[in-house]
């Protein structure tokens, strides 16, 4: 289950489905709405959409269908729903239409035999899913995809309910555990797995030249994402008389100043935005690159999955130490690490690399082997089947009355 599936950045959930699918399970796609407009630019976006399930709006029929068999499970969903904080009475209108959607899901679910639901998200998806395991739907378990705060509030009443909770890094699991209270049998640490083998090949014909660097940035437009810190450095590297060119990819509310500040350092020939790619252009693009940036700041970035593209392509990525990037790159080794918002530590890793060729080529040959042995898909996807069926083994084990118990 992904809310507002699919979006521009919602290829990994599908490449996560396509991967489970191949492992023998049977999954089926959930998702709160269709996104309003669609700006999913992947091939799979018309397929995903004719086969997911929307929530909202609510089925008629199911929740009419659920009040004619008596409400099953309706007091214990009002308790939950009373524990959810709600700073006014919109928040509260907007609770009783999660409790419709629980209802919705959970009618549907029994219907259709679904056994397991595994949601994508720890905001208001979170509480569906309690709120219709609580009126007798499936169990369930959470994705928790970047830092507690960015997903609303109430997440230990949230978590209490769940399965399992996958984390996607080790910094989000001191989250889990701290904040939320889960116990750490129920914290696994993973991350959204690539299809190495599609990128594997790509950057077979880079020149390698002295004196010259194409780097590459993949990332939605905005200022958190620190691209004003890389145009910086850029400009500085000019000034020093090496030829860069940067190229952005991707779109979003910063672009306005990003121009400005192109224009401002007169980079025009220098830097180009190409706005928002599908996955094959943006692996057409990292063939022809020769450094990977990602110089985001703040706490949003958890697990970025560009960088593991990047990476997998066979490029030296240069990142800055946010969420889990120390996990993901053994700086100088198979990728460069970077203070938050530090300039001239981007200049100096930009200079290193344009001005050796071979250290080039050697991270970024590290920086596939490193990606093909920990971040391709059928491994990702075995690690959340494997946590998904010890946890039915578990259940299976238990009295009919210890599982009441737990349950209630």
């Amino acid at each position: 289950m992904v809310p507002e599936f699919p979006g521009q950045t919602h290829i990994f959930f599908w490449r996560e489905v396509l991967a489970l699918r191949r492992l023998g399970e049977e999954v089926v796609l959930l998702s709160t709405r269709k996104p309003r407009p669609l700006n999913c630019r992947h091939a799979f976006a018309s397929e995903a959409i004719a086969e997911t399930r929307y929530l909202f709006p609510p089925n008629v029929s199911n929740l009419s269908g659920w009040i004619r068999e008596g409400a099953p499970g309706f007091l214990s969903a009002q308790a939950y729903r009373r524990q959810i904080k709600a700073s006014n009475l919109k928040n509260q209108i907007r609770h009783f239409g999660l409790l419709a959607s629980a209802i919705d899901l959970a009618q549907w679910a029994r219907q259709h035999r679904i056994d397991h639901i595994h949601g994508h998200s720890c905001a208001d998806t979170a509480h569906v899913l309690a709120l219709a395991k609580r009126i007798g739907g499936p169990p369930f378990s959470l994705t928790l995809h970047g830092d507690l705060d960015v997903y609303g509030q109430d997440h230990r009443l949230k978590m209490a309910e769940a399965a399992f909770i996958c984390t996607v890094g080790a910094h989000l699991r001191q989250q889990v555990l701290e904040r939320a209270g889960v116990a750490e049998d129920r914290v696994l640490v993973t991350c959204m797995g690539l299809e190495t083998s599609q990128l594997s090949t790509l950057g077979k014909d880079r020149s390698y030249k002295s004196g010259s660097l194409h780097v590459v940035t993949v990332a939605r437009l905005e200022q958190v994402k620190g691209h004003l810190h890389a145009l910086a450095a850029v400009y500085r590297a000019v000034e020093m008389g090496l030829d860069i060119q940067y190229t952005i990819a991707g779109d979003g509310s910063f672009r306005e100043a990003i121009v400005a500040r192109i224009r401002e350092l007169g980079l025009e020939r220098r830097v180009s935005i190409t706005g928002t790619l599908a996955e094959h252009e943006v692996f057409e693009l990292l063939s022809k690159a020769d450094a990977f940036v990602l110089p985001s700041t703040g706490v949003g970035e958890a697990w970025p999955v560009s960088v593991m593209e990047a990476m997998s392509a066979g490029l030296p990525v240069v990142a800055s130490i946010i969420g889990a990037t120390p996990q993901m790159i053994r700086s100088g080794v198979d990728g460069l690490l970077v203070p938050q918002h530090d300039e001239n530590a981007l200049l100096q890793q930009f200079s290193l690399l344009a001005c050796d060729p071979e250290m080039r080529r050697t991270i970024g040959k590290r920086a596939r082997k490193t990606a093909s042995l920990r971040f391709d898909v059928a491994a990702t996807a075995a690690k959340l089947r494997n946590a998904v069926h010890a946890y039915q083994r578990h259940q299976s084990k238990l009295s009919p009355a210890r599982k009441e118990r737990l349950e209630t």
